[in-house]
């Protein structure tokens, strides 16, 4: 096979592009792994209270994920997240405007393989949606991560539960924003360029949840997230898809098998293709509260949410680059 190789003469601009989405990858990699290997290795020697006195605070604080978490305006404003956003580059839309005296629950389409879009959106400052304050819900898993849990917390992550959630969607000020990215880790398997395939179809909690609290829905579509890799062909009823969804059972995390580019060459890597991003947010939907919902009610707002993330990709695909005739698929 022929190798593409980056030319010497890439300005340097491009090359710290590119530095910061390397960066990123391995964080989203291999962060996690590092983290509980120096957390261990630390114990063995004369650092050995480093890990202890850590253990100690991560006892006393492990509620705090589920309680809004704690950002860091330091990291969230990080130069290397500009460079990152740069990279593809990565735009986000708003068709209007949000109260910041409310609160809002949004759903995030599709996930891709690593939801770029998301972490650069709502993560970080890079694309300024900060008008009102963004929390990204994350498998509560990695929370128990030493360290590693530091690191989420910092970017603006809490845990995906119901406590974490009711806990944002409630508070009395407003101006708060509770992204879910609906189709999950599961949904990831069916990302790869050109798919519209969404896991949606029989996912409602996150509308039972914005009924409970009486929460504005909102949908997001992010044009573009699942062209940044290709994947390994994986049907489903195939082998790999079985073997995938198995390790997802166990696991609570899906393992799709990517590659896109590498860091000096363009023919193979895990670093994602340099392809825009545009995440398009909509109009919220207005959703009046109740605290025990029926089925029925669950299922007219969801029915209202698809037909409404419906028409926001119908009326922006044309500017991406999307054909006439490839609509939304839920599964």
């Amino acid at each position: 096979m022929k190798i593409e190789f980056a030319p010497l003469s890439t300005p340097l601009q491009r090359r710290l592009q590119t530095a910061s989405v390397v960066q990123w990858v391995f964080s989203f990699l291999g962060l996690a792994q590092c983290s509980i290997a120096a957390f261990i290795a630390l114990f063995f020697t004369r650092f050995w209270l480093v890990s202890a006195l850590y253990a100690a605070w991560w006892l006393i604080d492990r509620e705090k994920p589920s309680k809004g978490g704690r950002r860091s305006h330091i990291i969230r404003n990080h130069v290397v997240w500009r460079y990152m956003r740069d990279y593809f580059p990565v735009k986000l839309v708003k068709t209007a405007e949000l109260d910041p005296r409310q609160n809002y629950l949004m759903g995030f389409h599709p996930h891709g393989i690593l939801a770029v879009g998301a972490f650069l959106n709502f993560c970080t400052e890079a694309s300024g949606f900060s008008t009102i304050t963004p929390h990204v819900m994350m498998l509560s898993l990695w929370f128990r991560v030493p360290f590693f849990r530091d690191c989420l917390m910092s970017a603006g992550l809490v845990s995906s539960d119901k406590e974490s959630a009711s806990y944002v969607l409630q508070k009395p000020e407003g101006g708060n924003m509770l992204a879910i990215i609906v189709g999950g880790a599961q949904e990831a398997l069916d990302a790869r360029p050109g798919s519209c395939t969404l896991l949606l179809k029989n996912r409602k909690g996150f509308v039972r949840l914005a009924i409970k609290h009486g929460t504005p829905l909102v949908p997001i579509f992010s044009f573009g997230e699942n062209d940044l890799f290709e994947q390994v062909t994986n049907p489903k009823g195939s082998w790999l898809r079985q073997l995938q969804h198995r390790l997802q059972q166990i696991m609570g995390i899906s393992l799709p098998l990517f590659h896109a580019r590498g860091i000096f060459q363009y023919s193979f890597g895990l670093i994602p293709y340099r392809r825009p991003i545009c995440t398009v947010v909509g109009k919220p939907i207005p959703v009046q509260k109740k605290h025990r919902p029926s089925e029925e009610e669950v299922d007219q707002v969801h029915q209202k949410y698809l037909n409404e993330l419906c028409k926001l990709f119908e009326e922006h695909k044309a500017k991406y680059n999307i054909p006439e005739d490839r609509h939304l698929e839920f599964i």
